[in-house]
């Protein structure tokens, strides 16, 4: 299959996939070379191409995606180191999850707070000196 193809059926762009093929994140098993020169994307380089996506989806840097990938083509990690893996990218992701439950906290303050300036200033005052309070300020 043509790149053109196999972007539209991905919804990806041909640079991005150009982009992947050029990082190593897909190599001879998925492309082949015509005699024209132009790409021809076999079957796993779909399987491969969702893959990427999966990880990008839960987080994963292009050069963990690199090391990932690298590893499952060669089975270079352990069942156990993988799990090891896992559960460092739950944690990372619970930091960011919790440091996002901060930033909407903060946010909805805000909005509370310039919600009232408009409805009840003596309200807004109160919450902002409440805030003082506890800001020492």
């Amino acid at each position: 299959m043509k790149i053109q193809e196999l972007a539209d059926l991905m919804g990806l762009t041909p640079h991005t996939i150009r982009f992947y093929e050029k990082e190593g994140l897909l190599d001879g098993r998925h492309i082949q070379r015509e005699q024209n020169n132009y790409r021809n994307y076999s079957d796993e380089a779909i399987g491969r191409l969702k893959l990427i996506k999966k990880f990008q989806g839960i987080g994963c840097t292009l050069a963990e995606l690199k090391t990932i990938l690298q590893e499952q083509d060669t089975s270079a990690r352990t069942n156990q180191e993988v799990i090891s893996w896992i559960l460092q990218k739950i944690q990372e992701i619970e930091r960011k999850k919790d440091e996002y439950d901060h930033m909407l906290v903060t946010l909805n303050w805000m909005l509370t707070y310039r919600k009232l300036l408009d409805e009840d200033p003596s309200q807004a005052e109160a919450m902002m000196d409440e805030l003082r309070q506890k800001i020492n300020i």
